[in-house]
Order: structure tokens, then C-alpha cells, then sequence
């Protein structure tokens, strides 16, 4: 490791110990105090560190490496990778959701065009085949590095879209300022291999696993105002939801 890491446990706490030393090392990884690429001290070294035993170790990297954060690599050892954009399955947009998190999203308007609607974009947006509608292709990185290629239609009757407002903001942001009210989206979550175009805009190798979410959403009158594919790089972005038995 790149300095001292400061880690304690509290032997009095009903939390297992394994779970306050995969909570530490989160946090510190999260704040920026492990950076991507910081190789650990292999888990002996830090069990001892700890005075624990290394059962309890190996299960709180087991856990981190489970949620994406840390990788073992053969001959190299335990390294960070990165703390994940963890996204909740709500209708909000990307852009509000890294500001709310405290990163800092850009975004690069690649391509901005109004066309005629294709049959399975109008029949998404209920609207006749060949109606204009926006067509955008924009990278959104955060705190510089790319995260997300994002491709959207929308009716060009609803609003008013500029290149440079795009730029400045997310797209859901821009509709409701010209009134359009999200109400509900139906939504798709899957994984695809990168295409070339993919693999150069997110810098990741050509058939590596990218995130894949489909969205059309609606407004509070049921109409449909957009409808997008996205992808995502796996190894910094992942979707988060909530179950319960009924």
C-alpha cells in the first residue's frame, strides 16, 4: 500500500468483525484514500495488523471483491479497482444522480441531429413513422473518466433541445424546464459485449461486458417523451434495488 491504512474494529460491536473491516476498507476506497490500482498488504499481514484471524480477513476482501471493488490478480496480488456508480432502479436521470453522489459529470454531445422517426422508435414513442424527433448520442464521464454512452429519441413537437444545453446539463433536466413532467418509464437491464464505437468512446478493450439499460419513460398524462439505450462500463457502474417477500 501506497501509506498507512487506518483500520480499527470494535470487539464490543453486535456487526460481524469480518464487516467492519470490509466497511473500512470501502470507506477509505470511496474517499479516494485507496485509489484505483493500490495493491494491499497481502491478508496475513493484515490479519495480524488487526489481530485477527485470517479467516476473518479473507471473508471481508472476499466481500469487496464480490461487490467490485478489489480484484485479485495472479502474481500481483489484491489490488482496488474503484468505487462503482451505484445506481437505485428509480426514474431519475444520470446526470442528477452523479451530483447528488458528489462526482463531478460531464458530458460530450456526439451527435445531435433531428430525423425522421424509424418504425421502432415511433412505435416506442406512439408517434407516426418518419415524425421528426432528436436524435442524441452524447458520453457522459465523472471526475473525467468515461462512464456511460447514452443514445436518446425524443418528438421534437414536445421541446426545444439545443447542442450546448445538453452540454450544460442532463436531458431530463432540460424537458421539465419546458414542463414535461416524468411520471413512470418501463425499463430494461441487461449486459452486451462492447462494439468497436463502445470500446473507443468508454476506453475499454473491443467484446469487454458493458451494462446495458434500455428505457422509454412516460409523463403525467401517459404520453411517451423519450425513449434511449444506454450502456455502461461494468467495472464502475451497477444498478441497486430493493426486494421484499410477499
Amino acid at each position: 500500500m501506497s501509506g498507512p491504512l487506518r483500520l480499527s474494529v470494535d470487539r464490543t460491536s453486535p456487526v460481524p468483525l469480518y464487516h467492519q473491516v470490509a466497511q473500512g476498507l470501502e470507506e477509505a476506497i470511496r474517499s479516494g484514500d485507496l485509489p484505483p490500482g493500490t495493491k494491499l498488504d497481502n491478508e496475513i499481514d493484515l490479519a495480524n495488523r488487526l489481530n485477527l484471524s485470517r479467516p476473518t480477513m479473507r471473508k471481508a476482501m472476499d466481500q469487496l471483491v464480490r461487490a467490485g471493488l478489489l480484484v485479485r490478480k495472479r502474481g500481483v496480488g489484491t489490488q482496488v479497482v474503484g468505487a462503482q456508480v451505484r445506481r437505485s432502479l428509480e426514474l431519475t436521470s444520470l446526470h442528477d444522480d452523479l451530483q447528488r453522489s458528489g462526482s463531478k459529470p460531464t458530458t460530450e454531445v456526439l451527435d445531435f441531429t433531428q430525423i425522421p422517426a424509424e418504425e421502432d422508435v415511433a412505435s416506442l414513442l406512439g408517434v407516426p413513422a418518419g415524425e421528426e424527433v432528436y436524435h442524441l448520442v452524447r458520453l457522459r464521464r465523472t471526475d473525467g473518466d468515461p462512464l456511460a454512452l447514452m443514445e436518446n429519441w425524443i418528438p421534437c413537437s414536445l421541446c426545444e433541445l439545443s447542442r450546448e444545453q445538453l452540454a450544460q446539463n442532463g436531458l431530463y433536466a432540460a424537458m421539465r424546464e419546458q414542463g414535461i413532467n416524468f411520471q413512470l418509464a418501463h425499463q430494461r437491464v441487461g449486459a452486451v459485449d462492447a462494439d468497436p464505437f463502445q470500446a473507443e468512446q468508454l476506453h475499454v478493450a473491443p467484446g469487454a461486458a458493458l451494462v446495458a439499460m434500455s428505457r422509454t419513460a412516460m409523463d403525467d398524462i401517459g404520453r411517451p417523451v423519450e425513449t434511449g439505450r444506454h450502456v455502461y462500463r461494468a467495472d464502475k457502474y451497477s444498478f441497486e434495488l430493493t426486494l421484499v417477500q410477499r
